[in-house]
């Protein structure tokens, strides 16, 4: 009888589904798309959930936005380093301030995340469910971020 010394582990495949949001300087979520499927771009995403932003705002994007430019908005997406060369001391500096402004939308996602149903897998196939999900997931954060900011 041969046996194996390195046991294969059959792992189940998830469907993983996604949303886009947006969010202020405190943490507090102002805007959630729909849920696809985690196979969908984020670009795709907001593509097909236009927005309309105010005139004069800045928006803090991820590379994965690349080519999206909405109306009357600064966009700020940091630099990748071209093929073969370095980045310059300025774009770097650059990055760096916009890594700080994107590690917010970062901790803010993680927050919502303590819900745990928002991160494991969800088995309730039920139309609009999932949706209504991450709404709440993301109102109890809202809830938990105006308690934090509120004067005592």
């Amino acid at each position: 009888m041969k046996t194996d010394k390195n046991p294969v582990t059959v792992v189940k495949k998830t469907h993983n589904v996604k949303n886009n949001l947006i969010c202020n300087e405190k943490k507090r979520i102002l805007w959630l798309s729909r849920t696809f499927d985690g196979s969908v771009h984020d670009k795709k995403i907001a593509d097909e959930q236009p927005l309309r932003f105010p005139a004069g705002i800045t928006l803090w994007q991820d590379t994965g936005f690349l080519g999206h430019n909405p109306e009357n908005v600064t966009v700020k997406m940091p630099k990748k380093k071209p093929k073969g060369k370095e980045l310059t001391q300025e774009q770097k500096q650059e990055n760096r301030k916009i890594s700080s402004f994107r590690i917010i939308v970062e901790h803010a996602i993680g927050a919502v995340k303590r819900c745990r149903i928002v991160k494991e897998r969800f088995r309730c196939n039920k139309f609009g469910f999932d949706d209504l999900v991450m709404l709440i997931a993301c109102g109890i954060h809202n809830f938990r971020m105006s308690l934090k900011y509120c004067a005592i």
